[in-house]
């Protein structure tokens, strides 16, 4: 009898011997009293692996939770699939005519749903207890490569066609199906083993919709508040109608447009479209004469800057004349910025604005008086004074734009009726299919990532490192005042992602294979194969989009 071939495994720097083809869910098993939620995948020597592979050679392994976001991102999207699965069953195929997933929402998943079927929390209710029913028999969630021809005529005749359009753009001759049950869809991205993992989720009537509750990164055992911005929710579902009405709702509608020759007359609509959006705010701020102060705020690569100066030439056609202030000047001298956990500087806490002297100027000028407005030194880490004079007569509008310009903290000193507040953020719409959604944040990392790149030398690796300190920054001094700005504004273009492809593809492929940042690097670069690209030549030098491939009329 052959002797069984023993593979050595390191898990957390120690050595454990295990039989070659033995699963990694068993070897999870081993290690899940360490940890305070189930283990949804491992990474083996730093590549992410589903719990149905096999160990075949010696490897390094590491336990990956919800608490980790390959994991939690595993966990939404083994949630959805058991949502579509328990939806199907409770209604029926054949009242289905189609289940959207559309964009997050406070911590949940917004759903719409079409068909013969009244959609109320009494249905809703019946398919979650579905859920928790094929939750409790942990059913496996089986994995299969098949024929793309194949996958496509399957989807076809489920009347799943935005699967099929979008795999008729695939190169790959096959490509990897998920099923539940005899319940079979595409999911971009990894799988937990069986449903007995999927226990924390809710299902919620919201507006024409309905919400998938799932819990947090912090807390992975229980469900996140569902405390919704409406102002969020209107913007996005507006941007949504804009989509649908141009034929570009998902990815693969997008790609037959480009296809087909299209991109150029879908560029220069949703162009007008965004030129639009700023004048008619122009118009307002133009129409409330005590408006002196345009407070602009967002998360990183909404494209702010370029936005402040294509609101400011409309607020000239207003017959305003607008002055740019930014309140990076207003730093503190970098000995006095307070330090993080880490020890390290917080440049974007509140506490690094010099908010006494920004509030001292603001309300001299509001006065008429003459200001010495400063500049910071960013070398030199100190604020200088250099002879620039500001002085506001009548028709002057200050456009100030920052990361704290929401937060009434920071304008304390100024009345209500002279400021006017605008949140700007990449809300993206697009999503891949009908069944996998886009994340917003996906789209400003790629746009970051090209202007880091670009203007700082800044490698993806680099970008893609910082990138959750910059989205704790945006959690703790952004997103809580977004509902006290006057207007939204959605910087989002349906074309963008295949306009960045060229640009950021060469970028992801430099990511070092034994890096952190090589995982999230490999992910996008996943995402972007379903986009087919888009010159540059035909996008305006005003556009939002030239603050990050460069090209663009403003200096930013």
């Amino acid at each position: 009898m052959e002797k069984e071939k023993i593979i050595k495994v390191t898990v957390g720097g120690a050595q454990y011997a295990y039989p070659y083809g033995t699963s990694y869910r068993k070897i999870a098993a081993d290690f899940q009293e360490r940890f305070s939620c189930d283990i949804l995948l491992v990474k083996q020597d730093g590549a992410l692996r589903e719990l149905h592979h096999v160990l075949k050679r010696e490897c390094v392994l590491e336990m990956v939770t919800a608490q980790d976001v390959p994991g939690i991102q595993t966990y939404e999207r083994s949630a959805v699939f058991l949502m579509l699965k328990a939806f199907y069953d409770v209604v029926g195929r054949q009242d289905v005519e189609r289940i959207s997933i559309e964009y997050s929402l406070s911590r949940s998943i917004f759903v719409l749903a079409q068909g013969n079927f009244t959609l109320d929390q009494a249905l809703l209710d019946r398919i979650e207890e579905r859920m928790r029913e094929l939750s409790a028999q942990a059913l496996p969630i089986e994995k299969q490569s098949i024929r793309v021809d194949e996958a496509m005529e399957l989807f076809r005749q489920a009347g799943m066609l935005h699967k099929a359009q979008l795999l008729s753009f695939r190169l790959d001759s096959h490509v990897n199906v998920y099923s539940l049950d005899g319940f079979v869809d595409y999911f971009y991205g990894y799988m937990v083993p069986d449903t007995g993992y999927i226990r924390c989720f809710g299902l919620e009537l919201f507006e024409d919709g309905f919400v998938l509750r799932l819990p947090t990164l912090k807390n992975p055992n229980q469900l996140g508040g569902f405390h919704p911005s409406k102002k969020i929710f209107r913007e996005l579902h507006e941007s949504s109608r804009r989509s649908q009405a141009l034929n570009a709702s998902n990815v693969a509608e997008l790609n037959t447009t480009v296809a087909q020759g299209g991109a150029t007359p879908l560029i220069l609509t949703y162009e007008a479209m965004m030129e639009k959006k700023i004048g008619d705010i122009a118009a307002e701020i133009a129409g409330r004469r005590q408006v002196r102060f345009v407070m602009i705020a967002g998360p990183s690569s909404s494209g702010k800057t370029t936005f402040s100066h294509r609101l400011s030439t409309q607020l000239r056609a207003c017959g305003l004349r607008p002055h740019a202030i930014a309140t990076d000047n207003y730093f503190k001298n970098r000995v006095d910025t307070p330090l993080d956990e880490n020890g390290q500087y917080d440049f974007e806490c509140l506490g690094a604005m010099d908010v006494e002297q920004f509030n001292t100027d603001m309300v001299r000028l509001l006065h008429g008086e003459t200001v010495e407005l400063p500049s910071y030194n960013f070398k030199k880490g100190v604020r200088e004074y250099n002879g620039t004079y500001l002085t506001l007569e009548e028709g002057d509008v200050l456009v100030i734009e920052g990361i704290h310009c929401l937060n009434d903290q920071f304008t304390h000193s100024l009345p209500k009726q002279s400021k006017y507040k605008i949140y700007i953020s990449c809300l993206t719409t697009l999503n891949i299919d009908d069944h996998n959604r886009i994340p917003t944040t996906d789209a400003r990392l790629l746009r970051r990532i090209e202007r880091d790149a670009r203007t700082r030398g800044y490698s993806a690796q680099a970008t893609i490192k910082r990138w959750p300190s910059v989205r704790r920054g945006e959690e703790l001094n952004i997103f809580p005042f977004q509902d006290s700005a006057d207007v939204i504004f959605n910087s989002a273009l349906i074309y963008e992602t295949s306009l960045l492809k060229p640009y950021v593809q060469p970028l992801l492929f430099g990511v070092p294979r034994d890096s952190e940042e090589y995982i999230e690097a490999k992910r996008l670069l996943k995402f972007l194969n379903y986009f087919l690209p888009i010159p540059a030549d035909n996008v305006p030098k005003t556009s939002l989009m030239r603050e990050f491939i460069g090209g663009g009329c403003y200096h930013v």
